[in-house]
C-alpha cells in the first residue's frame, strides 16, 4: 500500500508542469574578482583605494574581506574594525538570532565591505573559515546581489583548499595578484599561478587577470615576472612617502582630484578589462634567475649532511636486523 502511495505521488510531481522560463529584463553581470598576494604586500591598501575609485566611477561594489586578519576594510573605515561575518554568526547563534546583512555588511563612500573573518589563534582552520563564511553569504542572497564588482581578499601564502576556493570552484571570473620587487611577493604570486594553471588543467576557468605592482622602487623584478609568467602589469604603484604616510593615517588617496586619483582610475579601468589570461608558471630556479645572486644567495652550494655530523661522531656499522628469506 505504501508503495503504491508513493508511486502515486512520484507521477503527481512529475505532472506539474514547469515555470516559464523568465522573461524580464536581464540582470546586470557581476564580475568577480579575487585578489592574491603575501601578507603585507599591500592588498588591503589596494583594494580599499581600488574600490573607492569604483564607487566614484559610478559602479556599484562590494570589498569582502576573505583574510583572518580581517584587516582588508580597516583602511577603508579609518582603522575601524569591522564586525566579522563569522563572530557575528557564532553570537547569533547563541543568542538564537538570525544574521541579517546589516549586521555584516557596512558602506562608506559608495563602497559595501563586509569581512568573513576567522577562527581565534589555535581554535580553528581559517581555510574552513573562509568555506563557513561563504556559506553564510549564500544563505544571505549572495547570489542575487546586484554588484557590478565584488573584489575578494584573501591571504596568498597560505596553499590550503578554503584560500584557494574562488580559483578552485570557478567562483570568480578572474585573478589579480599583487606583488612587489622582492623574492617572497613573487614566490606567493608563482603560487598563485601554479593553483590556476593545475585547475585550468582539471578544466577549470579562472585565469589570471594580472599583476598590480606595489611599493615599486623601480627595480624592475616584478615586470620582469609578469613577462615571464604571460601576464600584464594592471599598476606600478610607487614606493612614495606620501602613500606611505596617508597608508599609516588610515586616509584613501585615490581621490579622483587628488595626486593619485589618475593612477587608481587606470587602474580601475584596467582591472575592469583585464582578460583571464592562462599563466606559465616558474620553475624556482627560473623564479630566481630574475634577482641578482647577491640579492638571492645563487651563488651558494647544497652540502649534504652526513650521520658523523648529526651523531658528533663517526657512528659504528651495525648489523641490519632485517630478516631475508630464502626464494626457496
Amino acid at each position: 500500500m505504501n508503495l503504491h502511495l508513493n508511486t502515486a505521488a512520484l507521477r503527481a510531481e512529475a505532472a506539474v508542469e514547469p515555470d516559464a522560463p523568465a522573461s524580464g529584463p536581464v540582470k546586470r553581470e557581476t564580475q568577480i574578482i579575487a585578489i592574491y598576494g603575501k601578507g603585507g604586500i599591500g592588498k588591503s591598501f589596494t583594494l580599499a583605494n581600488l574600490s573607492y575609485m569604483m564607487a566614484r566611477q559610478g559602479k556599484k561594489v562590494l570589498l569582502i574581506g576573505c583574510d583572518p586578519k580581517s584587516d582588508t576594510t580597516s583602511l577603508l573605515f579609518g582603522g575601524r574594525a569591522c564586525p566579522t561575518i563569522i563572530e557575528t554568526s557564532t553570537r547569533k547563534k547563541l543568542a538564537g538570532e538570525a544574521v541579517a546583512i546589516g549586521d555584516v555588511c557596512f558602506k562608506r563612500g559608495g563602497v559595501f565591505a563586509m569581512e568573513l573573518g576567522g577562527p581565534e589563534v589555535g581554535r580553528g582552520c581559517g581555510g574552513r573559515g573562509i568555506i563557513h563564511g561563504f556559506e553564510l553569504l549564500e544563505k544571505l542572497g549572495f547570489h542575487d546581489w546586484g554588484f557590478d564588482y565584488v573584489l575578494l581578499d584573501f591571504l596568498g601564502d597560505v596553499v590550503c583548499g578554503g584560500f584557494g576556493l574562488p580559483i578552485a570552484r570557478d567562483m570568480c571570473q578572474k585573478v589579480i595578484v599583487v606583488g612587489s620587487n622582492d623574492l617572497q611577493s613573487l614566490y606567493v604570486a608563482n603560487n598563485v599561478c601554479s593553483a590556476v594553471e593545475y585547475f585550468r588543467k582539471l578544466g577549470g576557468n579562472v585565469g589570471v587577470g594580472g599583476l598590480v605592482i606595489n611599493k615599486d622602487d623601480g627595480t624592475g623584478e616584478a615586470q620582469a615576472f609578469a613577462e615571464a609568467v604571460g601576464i600584464p602589469v594592471l599598476a606600478a604603484i610607487p614606493a612614495d612617502e606620501d602613500i606611505r604616510r596617508k597608508s599609516a593615517n588610515y586616509e584613501i588617496v585615490a581621490e579622483p582630484d587628488g595626486r593619485w586619483g589618475p593612477l587608481f582610475a587606470a587602474l580601475a579601468e584596467n582591472v575592469a578589462l583585464a582578460a583571464p589570461h592562462r599563466p606559465t608558471p616558474l620553475s624556482q630556479d627560473g623564479l630566481l634567475g630574475l634577482f641578482t645572486g647577491s640579492a638571492v644567495g645563487r651563488d651558494v652550494v647544497l652540502e649534504p649532511a652526513t650521520m658523523a655530523d648529526m651523531c658528533g661522531v663517526e657512528p659504528a656499522a651495525k648489523p641490519s636486523l632485517e630478516v631475508i628469506y630464502d626464494a626457496g
